[in-house]
């Protein structure tokens, strides 16, 4: 899947007075995914959900610099270590940072946001792609470029998460073209304590659930007693 839509969403405000009331009514977590376009923003916004009723809140610093020319927050580690060290004084949940894959050296961002107090990390964000329509010989996107994710970018999502696991040792959120149980534990076993389906729900509501009974029936074909056996296996 190739997206341009940015990050909707219907504002912090609206956010904080209808979604965490209506999400709590479900016996799970809540995740809370933080964009801005400027350090300040980050922080404001970080300030306001500590006092919230959310678990967790995952930083994305993907998003561009808007005072730097447009360059995403997480592809320079001295930036991405400061607003992870920000974000963390800010914040009463615990922080995780989700990284961009458009960086040289992914174990270098990671070694940052974890030297900034991160958490956690998640990865990966979605790889920078382009579409052209060679009929109208015009870009598919209004954008131009947009956000490539599904399976097409899996083996590199499983790639970083094995760098990233290996260089720092906070726990890692494994995603990108997670769409089966293999997918899953391909991560897993690269090194992520946990994992994310995005783009398969778009294709199958129930990829989630399909993921977790895949998972449940490998272990037991394996005869594994504890998924935590299988985090990071592979040297």
């Amino acid at each position: 899947m190739l997206n341009a839509i940015g990050l909707q969403n219907p504002g912090l405000e609206t956010f904080l007075e209808r979604d965490v009331p209506f999400l709590r009514k479900f016996n799970t977590k809540i995740i809370v995914n933080v964009c801005g376009h400027s350090e300040d923003e980050y922080v404001e916004c970080v300030r306001r959900l500590s006092e919230a009723d959310v678990d967790l809140l995952e930083i994305n610093i993907s998003c561009p610099n808007v005072k730097a020319g447009g360059i995403a927050f997480g592809t320079v580690p001295e930036v991405a270590q400061r607003i992870t060290r920000r974000c963390k004084e800010a914040a009463r949940q615990p922080v995780i940072m989700k990284l961009s894959p458009n960086v040289t050296s992914i174990a270098e961002m990671a070694k940052a946001v974890e030297a900034g107090g991160a958490d956690g990390i998640s990865l990966i964000n979605t790889l920078t792609g382009m579409k052209i329509d060679v009929k109208t010989r015009t870009f598919a996107l209004a954008n131009k470029t947009g956000g490539l994710s599904g399976p097409a970018i899996h083996p590199v999502a499983v790639r970083m998460v094995y760098e990233a696991a290996h260089a720092v040792k906070i726990p890692i959120i494994g995603m990108g073209g997670i769409a089966t149980a293999e997918d899953a534990l391909e991560m897993i076993l690269a090194g992520a304590t946990c994992v994310a389906v995005g783009t398969a729900n778009f294709r199958d509501p129930a990829a989630s659930v399909r993921v977790v009974d895949g998972i449940r029936d490998y272990l037991e074909r394996t005869h594994t007693a504890d998924v935590k056996e299988l985090i990071g296996a592979v040297r």
